[in-house]
């Protein structure tokens, strides 16, 4: 699978953005999908999963109640609505797949396919 971001930008706290993960070679619909980021400095940190149907979710606490993780798996992409974004949310964002157990889901080094970093800066 191979997997790409996009949507990151330059915006000031409190904005929003959505981030997109077009994945291509390979169906989406059988591996749970999740984004992680990595701020300047610090370790890569999970942020949000979606189930491979969809119905199940996972967040970070940092990020509850302003980001939304979804999939449309017939047009084989993730997205992340990211609301009310805060100085400390600037970071790389990565998507990734997972064919592994959901309870796996939130470890890096669970995921099987990765993605191109996509850049969120916000301002304060």
């Amino acid at each position: 699978v191979q997997l790409q971001a996009s949507g990151g930008g330059l915006v000031q706290a409190g904005d929003s953005l959505r981030l997109s993960c077009a994945a291509s070679g390979r169906t989406i619909r059988n591996y749970s999908m999740a984004w992680f980021r990595q701020a300047p400095g610090k370790e890569r940190e999970f942020v949000a999963a979606v189930s491979r149907g969809g119905a199940g979710t996972s967040y970070v606490d940092s990020v509850k109640g302003r980001f939304t993780i979804s999939r449309d798996n017939a047009k084989n992409t993730v997205y992340l609505q990211m609301n009310s974004l805060k100085p400390e949310d600037t970071a790389l964002y990565y998507c990734a797949a997972s064919n592994t157990v959901w309870s796996t889901v939130e470890r890096d080094y669970f995921m099987d396919y990765w993605g191109k970093g996509t850049l969120v800066t916000v301002s304060s």
